[in-house]
């Protein structure tokens, strides 16, 4: 059984998110193993500066990359990644299972990013699209997309 692992930068407020995510872990927990890690994010001023913005990403960074588990596949959520049909995403993630890499995990960052040694560390940089979303709602999106690539694996009617 693959191994997913969402890291997220901050923890859902809204009820409606939190049931939405609990809805996606629930229809995933026969296909994969999902483990979400949030991690608690850095302190900015109302208006910070780039500088503030730089060390609050860096630090977010430090905590993201001691979290990801060795020998895993490494998808960044950022606005410069490339963007994958559903089944593109669903072919992915059965090739890396095929090769035998049992873990993946996706990154989220903060409202303002993820620092370039996330980045770095990433094999894939991925984009959900050009438009701009609330930054809580792509937990709910990716993970609606997770359970959409397995149900295209498993050859079910849910991907139309």
């Amino acid at each position: 059984m693959v191994n997913v692992t969402v890291i997220c930068v901050g923890k859902l407020k809204e009820k409606y998110l939190c049931d939405a995510c609990e809805e996606y872990k629930k229809r995933l927990s026969g296909l994969l193993k999902l483990n979400i890690i949030e991690l608690t994010p850095e302190k900015l001023s109302d208006n910070p500066t780039p500088k503030e913005i730089e060390n609050a990403l860096k630090a977010e960074g430090k905590a993201i990359l001691e979290k990801i588990p060795n020998g895993a596949k490494v998808y960044s959520m950022c606005i410069e990644g490339k963007q994958y049909s559903s089944t593109e995403l669903s072919s992915q993630l059965d090739k890396l299972a095929v090769s035998g890499i049992s873990r993946v995990v996706f990154i989220i960052g903060g409202s303002f990013g993820l620092c370039d040694e996330v980045k770095a560390k990433s094999h894939v940089k991925l984009s959900m699209s050009k438009m701009t979303f609330p930054h809580q709602l792509a937990r709910v999106m990716l993970l609606e997309q997770i359970y959409r690539a397995a149900q295209i694996s498993a050859g079910t009617k849910y991907h139309k």
